[in-house]
């Protein structure tokens, strides 16, 4: 459903309607924009609370649930940005608003300044940490730099959450084509720890366990434990550790642990740690000149670029980049060459030497020039 949205909003285009809601007459389904007939039995708490974030960064949305709560409606107006204030609902992280909010915060009327208040990580979306590290290094390579910040000013932990980050973001008129074919190799290995509502020892025995993994590939490595207390510890006790791995080319893998929320089954401090470095091993293994956590993200922006060339070597896609990739073909009628990267096997002239990583695959496109007409020409 995000994606779907999140095409409709910034390309404000027609999605084929292949569902409609019986209680809606047909001639009215026309004049909108999108259509969504969910396959659950209704709109859940979480997704409508992204649908009014959509309202509040967007001027003449027209947003309508029909009675059951099985159908949404979506006209998107303009895209304004401005100063923003969202209390996130605690199902799901702030990371999953904040994914969507970076999409389209680059091509707003006005520089996005927005106060996101809820669960700052979890085990299921990109913690606060992730976005901060390796999103905000993403868009700063399509040309996307100046005054781009993300603060965390609080730390929440489900169920209650708490937290509270403050999110920057400047507006472009063009975006710039890429070209990263080299992901390079890693050359330090930087993270942070956190706990919140717990013992302070629990960040140091997270980046003991961390370290026990990495410790065997790498000298360069800097965990920081970050433990809050009093009102910036949020509502519930919980704990986590965010790694990430930067390489010689400005590539960044990245890689998270959550603790389990109270009253579910004990987590121990040291195997987190382990957890979250093997996961990051695993990422490294995967290569290319992304992660796998990023890859729509920067074939969104290729797609949205100047009308120039620009290629990206990735590791395997992911489902959700798959899928991501054929609602692209439907709203932007972009579509990538994807093909297998055999330069590293060229490359290697001794037979003997086995060959390191998983299949790269690169892929190829040319941008639509979607421009930012709302950006005032200076």
């Amino acid at each position: 459903m995000v994606i779907l949205l999140l095409y409709s909003t910034v390309t404000v285009s027609t999605l084929p309607t292949w569902q409609t809601v019986p209680s809606i007459p047909q001639s009215n389904v026309l004049s909108f924009t999108f259509l969504f007939l969910s396959s659950r039995f209704s709109l859940l708490e979480f997704e409508a609370s992204f649908i009014r974030l959509l309202d509040k960064v967007t001027n003449g949305s027209r947003i309508e649930v029909n009675e059951a709560g099985t159908g949404v409606l979506y006209q998107p107006g303009l895209l304004l940005g401005g100063n923003l204030d969202h209390d996130c609902n605690v199902q799901r992280g702030i990371g999953y608003y904040l994914e969507a909010l970076i999409c389209l915060a680059p091509f707003c009327k006005k520089p996005i300044k927005a106060v996101l208040r809820g669960v700052t990580s979890n085990q299921m979306d990109p913690s606060v940490d992730v976005i901060k590290s390796v999103s905000i290094e993403v868009l700063k390579k399509f040309g996307i730099d100046e005054g781009l910040e993300l603060t965390v000013s609080k730390r929440g932990s489900p169920p209650h959450g708490g937290g509270e980050v403050t999110f920057c973001c400047p507006i472009k008129r063009n975006l710039r084509p890429i070209k990263h074919l080299k992901a390079g190799k890693v050359k330090k290995i930087r993270g942070v720890a956190f706990s919140t509502r717990v013992s302070p020892a629990f960040v140091n025995r997270m980046v003991d366990g961390a370290r026990s993994v990495l410790n065997n590939f790498l000298t360069d490595i800097y965990i920081y434990t970050d433990h809050m207390k009093g009102p910036k510890s949020g509502r519930s006790p919980g704990f986590g550790i965010t790694l990430y791995a930067e390489t010689t080319q400005g590539t960044t893998y990245s890689a998270e642990a959550m603790s389990n929320r109270a009253g579910q089954e004990i987590t121990v401090p040291e195997d987190l740690g382990k957890k979250a470095a093997q996961l990051l091993m695993e990422e490294i293994y995967r290569g290319g000149s992304i992660d796998s956590r990023h890859q729509s993200l920067a074939l969104l922006f290729m797609a949205l670029g100047q009308t120039d060339v620009s290629k990206l070597q990735t590791g395997p896609l992911s489902p959700y980049t798959i899928q991501f990739l054929r609602h692209m073909r439907d709203f932007l009628q972009v579509m990538f060459k994807v093909e297998a990267d055999r330069s590293e096997e060229d490359d290697d002239t001794d037979e003997t030497v086995p060959r390191t990583g998983g299949d790269k695959v690169l892929l190829t496109c040319v941008g639509v020039g979607f421009s930012n007409l709302s950006k005032t020409i200076t």
